[in-house]
């Protein structure tokens, strides 16, 4: 009689860490998990920025983050890979209730769901920020954390309405990626775009945005194009190569004629948080605080 009892008591305790199934918006549609999953690995670093700020502290993490704000919710996780290869002797071990992957995991998707229910929560589309806002909802959600996930949203549209409010009638801009000497312009529609469309702030090239990977451009282009400021992203740092920097890559006689450069409003941003965990909350704001502080300082 007393191993029924104990089974009984088993099944209810595994079963009290869960909640009833929710529908989460993933890159794939509409998916049904169980709620508060007590044990997570993370493939995506946009979507372990967002846990992080909610509260949430992941069990597996991948190896290389390439942000350092992210390191102390790593901190006593065990790695189950890297950001593009999973290490899935590793999850067998850790055996996670949930495992969230997007972006450059996404691949990997199927392969992970052999595991635990796997989510894929790349953030995708014209409308980035959208996405990524539905994100910490949908997290707050399936974590219990609806309150947290209200304060960073009113939080975060207030930066956002702020940061509206300075760039209003600030001039056109440009955002620019170097790789190395490689330069790659990104219209509004590019991965990057959400600075024009939801900032509100025009483009300086008005025939870019079909190509979220941005097109390969030349320093004559950025000459042609002037942007009053030029929003600059560099891969290599972003990744922690080393290179020619993009300061060395932009610094020519081409793109010292452009406003942008003649005026100081070349703005080297935040590369980790816009190419690495672009679309977390956390990134995003602090995108939107180097942003204000540019816009303040130039009236």
């Amino acid at each position: 009689m007393l191993k029924p009892l104990i089974t009984l008591v088993a099944l209810a305790c595994s079963t009290a860490a869960f909640a009833d199934p929710i529908e989460v918006r993933t890159y794939r549609g509409q998916q049904q998990v169980e709620a508060l999953p007590q044990k997570i690995a993370v493939f995506d670093v946009a979507a372990l920025d967002t846990l992080a700020a909610l509260g949430v502290k992941p069990a597996g993490v991948i190896g290389n983050l390439y942000v350092d704000y992210l390191d102390e919710v790593a901190q006593g996780a065990e790695i189950v890979g890297s950001l593009f290869e999973p290490d899935f002797e590793s999850i067998n071990a850790l055996a996670p209730d949930l495992i969230l992957a997007g972006g450059r995991s996404s691949t990997q998707v199927e392969a992970l769901a052999e595991f635990a229910p796997t989510l894929d929560m790349t953030i995708y589309g014209d409308d980035l920020m959208a996405v990524a806002l539905q994100r910490l909802e949908d997290y707050g959600r399936l974590f219990g954390k609806e309150a947290e996930a209200t304060v960073l949203l009113d939080s975060f549209q207030a930066k956002l309405e702020q940061t509206k409010s300075l760039a209003r009638g600030k001039g056109s801009a440009l955002i620019v990626m170097t790789n190395g000497p490689k330069i790659s312009a990104f219209g509004a529609n590019g991965r990057f775009g959400w600075l024009h469309t939801t900032l509100q702030v025009p483009q300086a090239a008005a025939d870019l945005g079909l190509n979220a990977h941005g097109e390969a451009v030349s320093a004559e282009f950025i000459r042609d194009a002037n942007p009053d400021y030029l929003f600059v992203v560099d891969r290599l740092s972003a990744i922690g190569q080393g290179g020619a920097d993009a300061k060395a890559t932009l610094d020519n006689d081409l793109v010292r004629q452009t406003t942008a450069w003649q005026k100081g409003q070349v703005i080297y941003l935040d590369a980790a948080s816009l190419y690495i965990s672009g679309g977390g909350i956390q990134s995003m704001n602090r995108v939107l605080d180097q942003l204000i502080a540019t816009f303040e300082a130039n009236g």
